[in-house]
């Protein structure tokens, strides 16, 4: 862990995991709970949480000489494929995912965004990754509530209100990643060098790039699915 770091801090992060991942699970349930895809992805999903908390307490991620860096080849990457064989051996499962949930979830941004503003103000993170920078992602969790409650409460889908707003939700993450990346102390560091994204290598926060954006990401990919098959 960080030293010195207020342990607050740790605490909120932690619970933002968590509820997160409770979220997430419970869409999962809501849609099949006894289908073997729900076990897999809810026995994964506890097994990765373990597995990458335990290499960053270990130390695993603090070494950034190497290319690709270890969070790329051990944490992004792999869960980048985790959603891509979803998307090929899985997609029934997806279409039976609960929108307004999907929706909803971003709704976690907040705490992150509240997080990642404190870190930056205990030296863990430069400030373009705060919403006092180049981040705005915290905008996708604040309108997240009232998303999901306008494109469902007719009792039908806004299918245009959810497309804009997934659209300018996937920029806006895509964008805090990027600089996120670049800002990463690594070979491919490109901005940030006084101050580089430390707190990401560091047991709990290891669980923001490897868990949170990825399931983040998924529900708007799963999102875009599920209104294109609505569709037609």
């Amino acid at each position: 862990m960080i030293e010195n770091l207020p342990f607050y801090i740790v605490i909120v992060f932690v619970i933002t995991t968590l509820v997160t991942v409770g979220i997430f699970q419970a869409a999962v349930k809501r849609a099949d709970f006894k289908s073997k895809t729900a076990n897999i992805i809810n026995f994964s999903l506890a097994f990765w949480l373990i597995f990458q908390g335990t290499l960053a307490v270990g130390g695993f991620y603090q070494k950034t000489d190497s290319l690709p860096p270890p969070l790329f080849a051990f944490a992004i990457f792999p869960a980048l494929g985790a959603i891509i064989a979803l998307f090929v051996f899985a997609r029934s499962f997806i279409e039976k995912l609960d929108l307004r949930t999907l929706t909803f979830l971003s709704v976690i941004r907040i705490p992150v965004e509240l997080v990642l503003w404190w870190l930056f103000e205990n030296g863990q993170v430069p400030e373009l990754m705060t919403f006092e920078g180049r981040n705005f992602d915290i905008v996708s969790g604040i309108t997240a509530p009232l998303v999901a409650w306008l494109a469902f409460r007719r009792g039908t889908v806004n299918r245009p209100l959810l497309l804009i707003w997934n659209i300018l939700c996937l920029i806006l993450l895509f964008i805090i990643v990027s600089h996120a990346a670049l800002s990463l102390p690594s070979p491919i560091q490109q901005m940030a060098f006084d101050r580089p994204n430390r707190a990401v290598l560091f047991f709990p926060f290891i669980w923001l790039p490897s868990t949170i954006v990825p399931i983040v990401f998924f529900c708007h990919l799963a999102s875009f699915w599920k209104l294109r098959r609505s569709q037609k």
